[in-house]
């Protein structure tokens, strides 16, 4: 699976027009085609087109969607961005050169959301917490933060050369579920939790939230989705 089929960069919330142009060209430069925008996101106007320099077919074709949940249903993995390591988010932190090494490894190739959030905030924690994996550039203390397109780049760049350095098809276990599968067990879940009350505790959207960082770590299957799905409705039923 190439490159640009096998990842996608989805951009929440960016505020400056100027830096998904950047960001499309920096795609382009380290094989990537395919831009997510999850709103509200500035537009693609001529400015974004102005930064895009040979870019413009990466604007042409992103794709904007309302919710990051919506945005990510079609992937079986989501990797997030983090520019802390202070966050206690329960899920690996690693540079990008760790990362792309580690995909170079693999087995079957999976179809992956890169997540990067706003420019001036980041990615919140309940975001964060749909990621498997979290991907932090090392910078000078001094200056901690980088550009939206600068992290992109970093990123593709690092995953680039470990394709090139790969060069070839790779196999191994099953793949994990795409994102859509993993929000249909926690739907499940939920409604299993609201029949034995456990959400009306103070503590359930915490209880929840670390329950998606356990099923990212994870990387459950689609046969270990419907096997869970299957745990849930038999409860259900015997509940009923």
């Amino acid at each position: 699976m190439a490159l640009g089929e096998r990842f996608a960069i989805v951009l929440v919330r960016p505020t400056e027009s100027g830096n998904i142009g950047s960001t499309a060209r920096a795609m382009a430069n380290t094989g990537l085609k395919r831009l997510v925008l999850v709103g509200p996101a500035a537009p693609i106007d001529r400015v974004a087109r102005a930064f895009a320099v040979g870019a413009g077919s990466i604007l042409d074709e992103a794709t904007r969607v309302d919710s990051l949940t919506g945005a990510l249903a079609p992937f079986q993995r989501v990797v997030g961005t983090t520019s802390t390591r202070n966050r206690q988010l329960g899920v690996p932190i690693v540079d990008p050169r760790t990362f792309a090494t580690r995909e170079g490894r693999a087995g079957e190739p999976t179809t992956t959301a890169l997540v990067f959030g706003p420019e001036r905030s980041g990615l919140t924690n309940d975001e964060l917490s749909l990621c498997s994996l979290l991907v932090r550039i090392p910078t000078a203390p001094e200056q901690p933060t980088l550009n939206l397109s600068q992290a992109v780049l970093l990123v593709g760049h690092a995953l680039y050369l470990e394709s090139e350095a790969a060069g070839g098809a790779r196999s191994g276990a099953e793949p994990p579920a795409a994102t859509a599968e993993i929000e249909g067990l926690f739907s499940h879940l939920t409604e299993v939790l609201e029949k034995v009350g456990f959400t009306r505790d103070d503590t359930a959207a915490g209880v929840l939230r670390d329950l998606r960082q356990l099923s990212a770590r994870a990387g459950l299957t689609s046969r270990e989705v419907q096997i869970l799905r299957g745990v849930c409705r038999r409860t259900l039923r015997r509940l009923s």
